[in-house]
């Protein structure tokens, strides 16, 4: 029997969130957490509507999250994000202790796979590429629009 709780459904729901972050004039980033197949924290960049540097969607999603479970680890849950997380966000989701991260495309400029020793935890298990071409679109179209 075939599940639709596939990686690429969460990346869906997580390029929705996308969607919205760019109707509303930011960085078009969307996140998810999943526990047992069910969403339980979800969130887009939101760091010009709130004139907050740490709104980023990953960040939001994880506090969403925690706040559902009543408690700040997240030792069986899945991250969903458009967007290879920052280093401030990977530090969140280190803290967090998630089973696993899932991300679409990779940010090469300041994505946390540049550092080195890994910052995430040693137990975080990490998918990249999932609805690859999606995410890193939505970003190009995003700036440059931008540009103009």
């Amino acid at each position: 029997m075939l599940s639709i709780y596939t990686d690429a459904h969460f990346m869906k729901q997580a390029l929705l969130l996308a969607q919205q972050a760019f109707d509303q004039g930011e960085v078009p980033i969307g996140a998810v957490v999943v526990s047992n197949h069910q969403i339980i924290g979800k969130g887009y960049n939101q760091v010009e509507n709130l004139q907050d540097p740490t709104a980023h969607a990953e960040i939001l999603a994880i506090t969403a999250a925690a706040d559902y479970l009543g408690t700040k680890y997240l030792t069986e849950c899945t991250l969903f994000v458009t967007i290879e997380p920052c280093v401030m966000c990977a530090g969140a989701i280190k803290w967090a202790q998630f089973k696993r991260i899932v991300f679409g495309a990779p940010e090469p400029k300041s994505g946390f796979s540049r550092l080195s020793p890994p910052i995430l935890h040693k137990k975080t298990q990490i998918t990249r590429g999932i609805l690859q071409e999606e995410c890193a679109n939505l970003m190009k179209i995003f700036f440059k629009s931008r540009r103009r």
